[in-house]
């Protein structure tokens, strides 16, 4: 595809993102997300701001030294010293660009500039013909572009192509401006400024009314071809426009948008952990293409689609990013299909009656969870086995007391057969005591090998879940069991695993 196709990812993750609040990085914390940035393809990296301390003239400087591919960029105000320490802190860099920036809207320029009009276009021929005698590549920004006058931009926009910026960039700074007003905006300032043609145009959207990805595709669709973003979308207030919803978006819909960029999109998993590592920002579950909810389907209508045929609810495959398979969250909206589904993932088949059963057991434990676990799917499940014993089993009840010495009471019912045992034991540790009243009840068919027991509470319930692993001679069985206290769980379990050691043993039938 020809560079007219190309869309040039400008990332700022390390400058516009670690400005907001409490997203700060040390150096050797940009040098781990630089050396990612530059192994993805990304065509600029953005390193910081040299002028505005020591420790980011510093930062600049190593990653400078360090990046291979990428173009490293450094900010500036459209002052001298701020261009001379930009400049300097890019010396180490195979590629290099100085980036200036002026606020032209007339807010910023009465109260934050107190300059007028003029002396801002004459800091604008100034800043950056300063720069183009020290570095080839000069991007010049207009900050707050979206809320200035037109014609006014469109004198900046020609006095810093004359002076000799390669890139002019328009910065919707407080995420102000809407898609079709961005893109008549874009359009009306390529018609009227000589030479716009000879240099990239570039957007920089942030997102304080969730449009910076949406204005960022509307420029695209305008005429330009660089995008300033961040990984995650992070920045000041609201943040950027997220880059990999703006890459993944490109690639998907190249039908409509007929670009491409250079971005290896297998690294954008992993470039969203890691910034969300070094800042402490979460990524939330439902966030577009690397949330951990972008290729997890809970609803029982999705998960049939999804099972049938992946397009059905997925517009890009998880490889693509770099994310793990696709995942059925099995809960209260999953349907039969999704619970046979994850049945035979989990290795279990179950006849008809017994899948029907597995099921309805399954939908009313969902309704007290937030999402339920393959374990507890298992456990659910395997209670349904069909084991030829000659026996009828079923734990009927057990109770456990356990003193303020330590010592332990149990009172174990069991049926077998229509017919309820019971057996009661003293001793220390409750599961061995569970496990030695079973041992009467069913004495030389299993001994205790080794268990698991676990307490979960979710929705404002409490779970438990056990495994447990008994011997007897050459077999060996375990069995799996939820319950709502530990012992039950326990319990269960044990007489699971004892029926498949029951079932796989030459014995007579049990009286």
């Amino acid at each position: 595809m020809s560079e007219n196709g190309k869309i040039f990812i400008f990332d700022t993750t390390l400058r516009d993102g670690e400005q907001a609040p409490g997203a700060s990085m040390n150096k050797a914390e940009k040098l781990r997300i630089a050396a990612l940035l530059d192994a993805m393809g990304v065509d600029v990296i953005e390193a910081g701001f040299p002028g505005s301390s020591l420790g980011d003239f510093d930062a600049v400087r190593a990653v400078a030294a360090a990046t291979r591919n990428s173009i490293v960029a450094g900010l500036s105000r459209a002052v001298r010293s701020d261009i001379d320490k930009c400049a300097d802190a890019l010396k180490p860099a195979k590629r290099k660009r100085i980036h200036t920036f002026i606020s032209t809207s007339a807010v910023h320029m009465e109260y934050k500039l107190r300059m007028t009009p003029e002396q801002v276009l004459s800091a604008v021929i100034d800043s950056v013909g300063y720069a183009r005698n020290l570095c080839d590549d000069v991007e010049w920004s207009c900050e707050d572009g979206t809320r200035s006058d037109r014609d006014f931009l469109c004198r900046c926009f020609e006095a810093a192509i004359q002076a000799g910026a390669s890139t002019v960039n328009i910065a919707d700074t407080v995420g102000y401006t809407m898609p079709g007003e961005f893109i008549d905006l874009i359009q009306y300032i390529m018609n009227r400024v000589p030479n716009i043609d000879k240099v990239r145009f570039s957007v920089h959207c942030h997102d304080d009314l969730g449009l910076g990805v949406a204005n960022s595709l509307a420029a695209i669709s305008a005429g330009a071809r660089q995008i300033e973003c961040t990984i995650n979308g992070i920045g000041e207030r609201a943040g950027n426009a997220s880059l990999e919803e703006v890459v993944m978006a490109l690639d998907v819909r190249r039908d409509l948008f007929r670009c491409n960029t250079s971005i290896n999109t297998r690294y954008l998993s992993e470039a969203s952990r890691l910034v969300s590592e070094i800042t402490g920002f979460p990524v939330p579950p439902n966030k577009a293409v690397v949330g951990s909810n972008a290729f997890a389907h809970e609803s029982g209508i999705h998960q049939h689609g999804v099972i049938n045929h992946r397009a059905t609810y997925e517009i890009m495959e998880p490889a693509e990013v770099g994310a793990a398979q696709s995942s059925l969250v099995m809960g209260k909206h999953s349907g039969r299909h999704a619970f046979l589904f994850k049945l035979k993932e989990l290795g279990l088949n179950l006849e008809e009656n017994s899948l029907e059963r597995a099921f309805e057991d399954f939908k009313h434990f969902a309704d007290t969870r937030k999402s339920v676990s393959d374990e507890e799917i298992l456990a659910l499940a395997e209670k349904e086995l069909v084991f030829d014993c000659g026996a009828a089993l079923d734990l009927h009840s057990v109770v456990v007391h356990t003193s303020k010495a330590g010592a332990t009471s149990v009172q174990l019912a069991v049926t077998k057969n229509g017919r309820v045992e019971k057996v009661e034991l003293l001793g220390r540790e409750p599961f061995t005591v569970i496990s030695a009243a079973f041992q009467q009840i069913f004495p030389n068919h299993g001994d205790l090998k080794s268990y698991d027991v676990n307490l979960s509470c979710s929705g404002g319930s409490a779970m438990a879940s056990a495994l447990v692993k008994l011997g007897s001679g050459a077999l060996a069985a375990e069995g799996r069991a939820t319950a709502d206290n530990t012992f039950n769980a326990f319990s269960k379990a044990y007489l699971n695993a004892l029926v498949r050691i029951l079932n796989r043993a030459d014995i007579p039938a049990l009286s």
